[in-house]
């Protein structure tokens, strides 16, 4: 078969400004290339320009979370809090794209609607939503594991006549809530930073629960100018550190179990984990706390302890307490004095698994049992994660064949960056990757990628193409991984599972569960023998 060459428009193009996109485009313009960004904002930040909500903030530590690749970048930017606050990480992405210059090669306002796949041009067409076409040799998914925004199945939605948000599509003029009459749907990691910060303003707040999480407190505190400057001279160690551990934070499994301490140790271990600042009780913990069920239960039963000391009305405290899963088996919101919101005397917990809301009225809501009236109803119902993104574009490869046919038995991947049949494209953060802290995974998937079109680019070779038995072998892995973890039984987003989205009610290996030391060690593997596993012309 011959191949007609034509130049693209440009070398890469890049779906999505936030923190990959950002990083994936300076990378590849450090090799001379054509890159071009096209992002569905106004600005970039990705996660960080539009979940703009009251209370949206770091889990991570601010300086684990930030870039590493720019001595200059960490000696002149200070963090002023142990978990930056949305508007000071968007502050830090935007001072990024001045310091690097990277807003000249990024298009905003450029919703990416379609992108296919031309074999005879070896190249990837995109359209825009406004019907524009752009090509390149080739194509990077920047788009984020949590970034296609999903509204709860309820009918009434567009009937309401007060405020209304989704928490991922917050505007970006401030919204008051002093004396009005405001409800929160859902109680997920964005409902928890909502709640907690809407309580302290709102004449009266209902919150409107399906699903309790095992939340944990979050210690944030405010950095000073010595502080920073003892963190400064600690970067090459905290980044070493993010590079040894499970999950690339600062924190990773204790190596003792549960049971080979007794049980006083045991308790004071788990007394230090809740007093300190971040996700040690989830991430630090003993070793087999998400696989041995009686340790799992062990550690349910203590921070359900913790949750009825905080709760005052303990007919309360049962209903925030999770009896469908185990702590760490499903993300856990870090949180602060969110326990407390609920002894507010102006502040209402509805079960909707007992009560369920039937429908939105002009007025506010109806439940099974009551009508609701609201100035403000804020909809903190999540996303359809990991895939969702890549769902809302219609992305087709070889012969036409659309991603969502490739996956709709679940993701099958080759080392969560390509999908076979689909050429030339790259996904940074795409399903069975290493999340975790999770710019510390994008720096590596960003590499990756940059490495192999760097040596592309060396051989002359454009086209790259994973193999049948790379990708089988590497999600047979990735579903290996899975086996006896308790998250696995449970519904979640990292289990594929979005009540709100049609298809998305089996449970799928969506993510890779395995250490980001392994995870790195097998991609340096494949980069090390030429990319010999791949199939380079």
């Amino acid at each position: 078969m011959s191949h007609s060459l034509t130049k693209p428009d440009h070398d890469v193009i890049v779906i999505g400004a936030g923190i990959s996109g950002l990083y994936q485009l300076h990378c590849l313009r450090r090799l001379g290339l054509d890159v071009h960004v096209f992002e569905a904002g106004t600005g970039v930040g990705g996660t960080w320009y539009w979940n703009r909500y009251p209370g949206a903030r770091f889990d991570s530590e601010s300086w684990s979370y930030g870039y590493s690749f720019s001595r200059e970048l960490l000696d002149e930017w200070h963090w002023t809090e142990h978990f930056s606050p949305q508007p000071e990480t968007l502050r830090y992405l935007n001072h990024v794209a001045d310091k690097f210059d990277l807003r000249r090669d990024i298009t905003f306002n450029a919703r990416v609607a379609a992108a296919h796949y031309h074999e005879a041009t070896r190249s990837w067409q995109i359209t825009l939503e406004d019907g524009s076409r752009h090509s390149a040799r080739f194509l990077i998914t920047a788009v984020g594991p949590l970034s296609a925004p999903t509204m709860p199945r309820i009918d009434g939605v567009e009937s309401f006549t007060g405020q209304s948000f989704h928490t991922a599509r917050w505007p970006k003029e401030p919204v008051s809530f002093e004396g009005k009459r405001v409800a929160v749907i859902g109680t997920g990691a964005t409902g928890v930073q909502t709640i907690q910060e809407v309580a302290k303003t709102a004449g009266t707040l209902t919150i409107f629960q399906r699903t309790p999480n095992w939340c944990a407190p979050l210690h944030n505190a405010r950095i000073g100018t010595e502080e920073m400057e003892r963190i400064r001279a600690r970067y090459p160690e905290i980044f070493a550190r993010c590079q040894e551990t499970f999950a690339c934070f600062v924190h990773t499994p204790n190596p003792r179990g549960t049971f080979e301490v007794t049980d006083e140790e045991r308790e004071a271990f788990w007394e230090k984990l809740y007093a300190e600042p971040g996700f040690g009780i989830w991430q630090g913990n003993f070793r087999d706390i998400l696989v041995d069920r009686r340790a799992n239960a062990l550690l349910s039963d203590f921070v359900a302890r913790k949750i009825r000391q905080r709760v005052k009305d303990q007919r309360v405290a049962d209903r925030l307490i999770p009896r469908n899963h185990g702590f760490g088996t499903r993300r856990v919101p870090l949180e602060t004095r969110y326990y407390e919101v609920y002894n507010q005397p102006n502040v209402t917990l509805v079960d909707i698994s007992e009560t369920p809301i039937q429908r939105i009225t002009p007025a506010g809501l109806a439940t099974s049992d009551a009508e609701h009236e609201f100035d403000i109803i804020i909809y903190a119902t999540g996303f359809d994660a990991i895939t969702g993104s890549f769902d809302r574009i219609d992305i087709r490869g070889v012969d036409g064949l659309p991603l969502k046919e490739r996956w709709k038995e679940g993701p099958r991947t080759y080392l969560g960056v390509q999908v076979e049949g689909f050429p030339n494209m790259f996904m940074v953060m795409g399903p069975h990757t290493a999340l975790g802290n999770i710019p510390r995974s994008i720096e590596y998937n960003v590499e990756w990628v940059t490495g192999i079109i760097r040596y592309m680019s060396e051989h002359g070779l454009t086209r790259v193409e994973c193999r049948p038995e790379g990708v089988k072998s590497w999600t047979d892995h990735v579903k290996g991984l899975g086996e006896g973890l308790l998250s696995n039984e449970v519904d979640s987003w990292m289990t594929g599972i979005n009540r709100n989205v049609e298809g998305k009610q089996t449970r799928i290996i969506a993510r890779y569960s395995g250490s980001a030391p392994a995870y790195r060690a097998r991609c340096d593997e494949v980069a090390a023998n030429d990319y010999r596993e791949m199939s380079l012309t």
